[in-house]
C-alpha cells in the first residue's frame, strides 16, 4: 500500500506525504490507537468469559493484591500487539530489513509470553513455562533478529562487494564498525566486540524483554515507561538513520533504521489505547504476552540503532527493577537475609505502605528523567 500511495505523488502533492517517515509515524500512531480503543473493550469482555478466575495472584505478595486484582484477566498485551502489527504493516516500508527484524522479535516474544500466560491461567499457577525453555526460545529469536540486522547493515555499507556468507563472517572478525558498540558522550564508536557483538546483541534483546516483564507488577507501571522509552527511541532511530543529523551529532549512522520509527509510533498509539483499560484499577493485565514483547521490541530497536548502552539509560527504571531482583536473590542465597522487603523494588515500597498510584506515578516521573538523560547523551559529546 505504501508504494502505491507514494507512486500517486504525480497526481497530487498530498500523496507525497507518504514518502516522509515523520508523516507515516504519526499515521501509524493514530491508526494503532484507534484500533486499540475499538478492540479493547470487547476483547476484555471475551477474556473474562474465557479465563474465569483470571491471572493467578502471588500469595506472598502485598495482601491488597489478593483483594483488588483477583479475577482480572491477563493476556491484555494482545490489545497492543494486534493494533501495533496491523498499523506497522500498513505504514512501514515492508522492504526494510530492520522493520521485519523488530517485528519478528516483538511477535516472537509475544508468542512466548502468550504460551506462558495461557499455562498460568489454565493451571492457576505462577509457574508457566520453565525458565530454561523460555530463555532458549528467546535467545533463538534474538539470534535470528541480530544476524538479520547485521546483514542489513553490512550490505548497506558495502554496496560494491560480493555479499556471501564468508564475506559476512570476515566482516564480523575484522573489527569493522559493524560490530562496534557506541559509548555515550563519545563521538562515533567506542568498544569493538568483533564477532562477540552477536552475543551482546542477543543479551540486550533478551535482557530487556525480561526487564520489562519484571517491572509489570502494578496497574499502569510498565506501559507508560515503555511509551516514554519507545518515544525516545523513535527520535533516536530517526536521527541515526539520517546522514546529516548523525554526522552533526557525532553518533553512528545506520542507513534505513529511521523506518523503525513507524513501529515505535504504532507502539505509542496502541499503548495509549491499552492504558485506557490498564489504568488503576486495571480492567486487564498485559501479562507476559505484552511485557516480554514490548521489552524485546525496545531491545531490538536499540540494537538496530546501535544505541544499546543508551537504552540502559533511557530504560533506567527497568534496569533498576531488574537489579533489585538480582541483588535480592544474590544476597539471600549468601546470607539468608533480604535487602528489600520484597522484589522487584516496586513491591518493596508497597510493603512500606505506599499507595499503588503513588508508586506508579513516581516511577513514571523517574522514567521521564532517565529518558531526558538518554537524549542528552546525543548532544553532549
Amino acid at each position: 500500500m505504501l508504494e502505491l500511495l507514494g507512486s500517486w505523488e504525480e497526481r497530487s502533492q498530498f500523496f507525497n506525504l507518504f514518502n516522509y517517515i515523520t508523516f507515516r509515524t504519526g499515521g501509524a500512531m493514530f491508526t494503532a490507537m484507534i484500533f486499540a480503543f475499538a478492540f479493547g473493550a470487547p476483547f476484555i469482555s471475551w477474556l473474562r468469559k474465557k479465563q474465569g478466575k483470571g491471572q493467578p495472584i502471588r500469595e506472598d505478595g502485598p495482601q491488597g493484591h489478593l483483594l483488588t486484582k483477583k479475577g482480572t484477566p491477563t493476556m491484555g498485551g494482545l490489545i497492543i500487539l494486534i493494533p501495533l502489527t496491523i498499523s506497522s504493516l500498513l505504514w512501514s516500508d515492508l522492504e526494510n530489513a530492520y522493520v521485519w527484524a523488530v517485528l519478528v522479535v516483538t511477535l516472537g516474544f509475544g508468542a512466548i509470553g502468550f504460551v506462558d500466560d495461557y499455562a498460568k491461567v489454565t493451571k492457576q499457577h505462577h509457574g508457566g513455562l520453565s525458565a530454561k525453555l523460555r530463555l532458549a526460545f528467546e535467545f533463538t529469536i534474538a539470534l535470528v533478529a541480530a544476524l538479520a540486522m547485521l546483514v542489513a547493515e553490512w550490505v548497506s555499507t558495502t554496496p560494491d562487494q560480493t555479499h556471501d556468507a564468508m564475506g559476512f563472517i570476515n566482516a564480523l572478525m575484522s573489527g569493522d564498525p559493524l560490530t562496534a558498540v557506541a559509548v555515550p558522550f563519545l563521538t562515533g564508536y567506542g568498544i569493538q566486540l568483533l564477532a562477540f557483538y552477536v552475543l551482546f546483541a542477543m543479551i540486550v534483546i533478551v535482557g530487556f524483554g525480561n526487564a520489562v516483564n519484571l517491572t509489570d507488577g502494578l496497574d499502569g507501571l510498565a506501559i507508560v515507561p515503555v511509551m516514554i522509552a519507545g518515544g525516545t527511541f523513535g527520535v533516536i532511530c530517526y536521527l541515526v538513520g539520517r546522514v546529516d543529523y548523525s554526522d552533526y551529532l557525532g553518533i553512528p549512522h545506520v542507513a534505513g533504521v529511521s523506518e523503525v520509527a513507524t513501529i515505535l509510533g504504532a507502539l505509542l498509539g496502541a499503548s495509549l489505547g491499552f492504558l485506557w483499560y490498564n489504568a488503576p484499577p486495571a480492567r486487564v493485565f498485559m501479562g507476559d504476552t505484552g511485557s516480554l514483547a514490548l521489552g524485546g521490541l525496545l531491545g531490538a530497536t536499540a540494537v538496530a540503532s546501535k544505541h544499546e548502552i543508551v537504552l540502559a539509560i533511557v530504560g533506567g527504571l527497568f534496569v533498576l527493577e531488574t537489579l533489585s531482583v538480582m541483588v535480592q536473590v544474590a544476597v539471600f542465597q549468601r546470607t539468608g537475609k533480604r535487602v528489600f522487603l520484597m522484589a522487584p523494588v516496586h513491591h518493596h515500597f508497597e510493603k512500606l505502605g505506599w499507595q499503588e498510584p503513588t508508586i506508579v506515578i513516581r516511577f513514571w516521573i523517574i522514567s521521564v528523567i532517565f529518558a531526558l538523560a538518554g537524549l542528552a547523551t546525543l548532544k553532549l559529546r
